[in-house]
């Protein structure tokens, strides 16, 4: 009876195992995942969806369509801002980039203070004070065990972004600001590194450095490198970019004119959190992609989310730009479908120039909130007007006479023209036409240029007469 009781129950164990490895009935079924994907729209962007539309402008327009001649392309789904950057988004990259190196800075301190033959770092009853709290993060191997190896066997983790040699910063304790609560003379070395130097001091205030506020990151050229069908690391650059906007745009673009309250105020004043950023170049706005990116990611390597990864965020190409602006509507002379820059009440439909010297008729001297006016059919705002946006496409005039008609873009590092879109606040109307193209050459900041951000979408989104 034992023996039978004993068959019968390796008999169930044999069963349930291969109910759980073995229950493809030997047929070819594929990786099953762990669990169903479903597409998260990243905060502050809409979907818009893949097809087919007429790119470029009309007959009527005999002069653009010598470089923007009409032809039917077709882009793939993908997610876009809803409105351009603003202010305030892109003031959390500059801080970012600004503590990350103010604490490199402290921990390199805390470090040579500590082991490099400087005064002992003080320590009162066994807790942590002054500089020391900033040392690198200290990983225990059996919570990072790949951490640990790295730093055995590679002495890093190939972190090129700081001296830091892939160790972490400690980013759980506050940085201080107010000089009267500085720790020790070791912190006050670091910030004091941080500003410019105070025989350059103006006005008695010190001002930060904004040129030592520079991010760093790697480019990858996977076109170019599946093209050449070779090594990837030979299409892999070191990127450094100082990231703060150029303030000064507002009197530079003006010769004789009085704009230095712009100047003053408008990227940091709290007045102006919600309007688009200006006086950034497209390589700065390049830096900002990377920079949303590995903070999104980053996140969701910490959450265990999936894979850990997402689509990468960048710049438009001109025909996705081109594609949302018009909101699904075939042959519109602006984004929101009508001929007209008014309403049918003489209300204007996007701030731009309406009248010769007259930059306020439309209600806005200078540009307007990021959410201001209607949104197109898709739901983006200022499409037409208020900044231009710099796109990710290099300008060429013959470039929709060559390239493909299945998202087109023209890829040249080798030409500092890149692509604008949508006209500013300081443009005449034909410049807020959507099919209408102009350039910006790469390395220019302008008091009338921002950006707007896109993600791809995983899968496929089309719309409804292309389905």
């Amino acid at each position: 009876m034992k023996k039978l009781s004993l068959i019968l129950l390796l008999f169930v164990i044999a069963f349930l195992s291969s109910c759980k490895s073995g229950n493809d009935r030997g047929q070819l079924v594929g990786v099953s995942a762990n669990k169903k994907f479903f597409p998260e729209k990243p905060f502050g962007m809409v979907l818009i969806p893949g097809g087919a539309f007429t790119m470029g402008k009309g007959d009527e327009d005999v002069a653009g369509s010598f470089s923007a001649p009409s032809r039917t392309v077709t882009v793939r789904p993908y997610y876009m801002d809803d409105t351009e950057i603003t202010n305030s988004e892109y003031r959390e990259f500059v801080f970012r980039v600004r503590d990350s190196i103010l604490r490199t800075k402290l921990a390199i301190l805390a470090e040579e203070a500590d082991i490099g033959g400087g005064a002992p770092i003080e320590q009162n009853k066994g807790d942590i004070s002054g500089i020391s709290k900033y040392k690198f993060k200290e990983q225990d191997s059996t919570d990072n065990a790949y951490y640990k190896y790295m730093m055995d066997n590679y002495g890093s983790l190939g972190d090129i972004n700081s001296p830091t040699e892939g160790r972490y910063l400690n980013w759980d304790v506050e940085l201080v600001w107010n000089t009267n609560e500085f720790p020790d003379e070791y912190y006050a070395e670091a910030m004091d590194s941080l500003y410019i130097p105070m025989d350059e001091a103006m006005e008695r205030k010190r001002r930060i450095d904004t040129k030592k506020l520079k991010y760093v990151y790697l480019a990858f050229d996977g076109v170019s490198a599946a093209r050449n069908n070779a090594s990837g690391k030979d299409f892999l650059k070191k990127v450094e970019v100082e990231i703060y906007p150029d303030t000064a745009v507002w009197v530079k673009d003006f010769n004789y004119s009085y704009n230095d309250p712009m100047h003053q105020d408008y990227f940091w004043h709290q007045a102006y959190n919600d309007y688009p950023v200006v006086g950034v170049t497209w390589n700065q706005a390049k830096a900002f992609c990377n920079f949303r990116s590995e903070k999104r990611n980053d996140f969701l390597a910490g959450k265990k989310k999936g894979t850990g990864r997402e689509p990468s965020f960048r710049l438009p190409t001109e025909a996705e730009w081109e594609y949302a602006a018009r909101g699904g509507l075939e042959y519109a002379k602006y984004p929101w479908g009508g001929p007209y820059t008014t309403t049918d009440r003489g209300c204007f439909l996007a701030n731009f120039k309406p009248e010769r010297g007259n930059y306020a008729a439309d209600g806005a001297l200078y540009t307007v909130e990021a959410r201001s006016y209607n949104a197109n059919d898709y739901g983006l705002y200022n499409m037409a007007g208020n900044v231009s946006e710099w796109t990710n496409t290099a300008y060429n005039p013959s470039s929709y006479y060559l390239g493909s008609t299945i998202n087109p873009n023209v890829v040249d590092s080798d030409n500092q023209r890149k692509v604008i879109r949508g006209g500013s606040w300081k443009d005449v109307a034909y410049f807020l036409e959507v099919g209408t193209r102009d350039y910006e050459y790469g390395d220019s900041a302008r008091s009338y240029i921002g950006f707007r951000t896109v993600q791809d979408y995983m899968g496929t989104k089309m719309t409804e007469k292309n389905k």
